[in-house]
């Protein structure tokens, strides 16, 4: 196979949860241009509306990672799902010392139980195909510590190390059946996220950064395509920073 072949996604199917918008939304964009099909869930019905404007052939589910029978029924819609993208996640900026124990619940409900949840039914059909992609999204928030004036939201900041933690257990035991697992961990991109925060820290992290700069729209694209396609077929248990340095320091 040529190397450019290699990034081909047809004939697959993709299920992306969180892909309506941001991120999510971005790699869905990319997956489908490398020929893949996609399904998209998110929580609400106007969400997915905006979605189908970048992906009008897409399928649309409403549904919540954090209810297991809400993405049984996904991936029953979705059928055979060659790729899973773990994007769902949330978040909540406040002092470690404050914050409401139903908070950091919440969010670990959603960004470390919720991929869990997909992930393991996900993996019972590519276990009986003996193949398939899940990839991850995790963050720098989970390799390095923030200080408050940067970010100040530990319970996100723990969220993302227990789905690095997950990734590498999971490549471990589901690698024999022929699964990949893998994560991102993306630095500071302009999402709906993130906005309120760079806002105002935005000169921080620039200054905390190598390159001098935030992502851009787009730069995560291709790497996330790289770890759902052919080209990364053996890799596996592997977080990628795509964070212009940060963790490099």
């Amino acid at each position: 196979m040529r190397v450019l072949e290699q990034f081909r996604l047809d004939g697959k199917t993709a299920l992306i949860t969180g892909g309506s918008r941001g991120l999510g939304l971005e790699i869905a964009t990319a997956l489908r241009e490398a020929g893949a099909k996609v399904a998209l869930l998110a929580r609400r019905e106007s969400f997915l509306e905006e979605a189908l404007k970048t992906i009008p052939d897409a399928l649309p589910i409403v549904g919540n990672v954090q209810d297991e029978a809400s993405l049984e029924g996904a991936f029953a819609r979705t059928g055979p799902v060659d790729i899973l993208v773990n994007a769902a996640g949330v978040t909540w900026g406040q002092d470690a010392l404050e914050v409401p124990a139903e908070k950091i619940r919440e969010v670990l409900d959603i960004n470390v139980t919720g991929a869990f949840l997909a992930s393991r039914i996900a993996a019972r059909g590519m276990k009986a195909r003996g193949y398939g992609k899940i990839l991850n999204i995790a963050s720098v928030a989970g390799l390095i510590g923030s200080p408050s004036e940067v970010m100040d939201a530990a319970a996100y900041s723990a969220s993302k190390g227990a789905l690095i933690a997950l990734t590498r257990d999971l490549a471990v035991k589901w690698g024999p059946f022929g699964i990949r697992v893998n994560a991102l961990a993306p630095g500071f991109f302009p999402t709906r996220m993130t906005e309120r925060l760079l806002a105002r820290t935005e000169s921080l992290v620039r200054a905390r950064t190598p390159l001098g700069r935030i992502g851009q729209p787009g730069e995560l694209a291709a790497a996330a395509l790289y770890l759902c396609s052919p080209a990364s077929d053996y890799v596996t248990g592997q977080v990628l920073a795509v964070d212009g340095g940060m963790t490099a320091r």
